[in-house]
């Protein structure tokens, strides 16, 4: 055998154990969080139109490995968005250190759940945490709408239109008479109206682009752009 005929064999070889190497290790979790963009609209395999809203992807690490020893639950702690150094506490640049941030963190989240096998402190979670065809439970903080009134808070119908009634947009009777001569709590009446976090469950991951770290969500996520939009898988019935 030429010598040519046994580099090329011993190149073969070595080229199998060369991908292994190059395996993809970073995490897969339950939970991903990621950022509102907007919406958009892409179609599926019978040409329909699905309405769908864009996430925009950015690195998070694990930071911290809480256990029933420690903590009394299980998670996984992951941060985002290194901050500047005049911005960060010794404190936060103390904790994150390991996780191989030089300061602090703008987000530091948890994901709740059994600790994935061989999981470290500083891997990287990856966007596959979530495929195409995944249902998931989205909560987002929704937009605030500042002081409103019952009709557009809680669609109250109102008072008659007509002139003359004098009760239009008033919430109406709001309490009771000598007893319990008080407002019962958890009344519906005028306030501060949006700028909490909303649920919503079972909604479809249309597709996940990893390249430009894109996920697809079919219809509407609460919250204006930019909102960070926390994504967990829903058990499977």
């Amino acid at each position: 055998m030429s010598e040519e005929n046994v580099s090329e064999n011993s190149e073969a070889a070595e080229t199998p154990a060369a991908e292994e190497t190059k395996q993809d290790t970073s995490l897969k979790l339950n939970t991903l969080y990621a950022f509102k963009v907007g919406m958009s609209s892409v179609y599926d395999e019978s040409g329909a139109s699905v309405p769908v809203t864009v996430l925009r992807y950015e690195p998070w690490i694990v930071s911290q490995l809480k256990t029933e020893d420690t903590d009394g639950y299980q998670s996984v702690q992951v941060a985002c968005s290194p901050k500047r150094a005049t911005r960060s506490s010794q404190a936060e640049k103390g904790h994150l250190k390991k996780a191989g941030f030089e300061n602090g963190a703008h987000f530091v989240k948890e994901c709740r759940q059994e600790l994935p096998e061989g999981v470290t402190v500083g891997q990287k979670v990856s966007i596959n945490s979530l495929v195409s065809g995944d249902l998931v439970k989205v909560t987002a903080r929704s937009k605030g709408r500042g002081f409103a009134g019952t009709m557009k808070r809680f669609d109250f119908g109102g008072g008659p239109a007509s002139h003359g009634s004098g009760f239009h947009r008033r919430p109406g009777s709001a309490g009771n008479r000598t007893w319990p001569g008080r407002v019962i709590p958890g009344k519906r009446m005028p306030g501060h109206y949006g700028n909490e976090n909303i649920t919503v469950r079972n909604l479809k991951v249309v597709e996940v682009i990893e390249d430009e770290s894109v996920v697809l969500v079919k219809g509407a996520i609460p919250g204006s752009r930019n909102t960070l939009v926390k994504l967990t898988k829903e058990a499977v019935k």
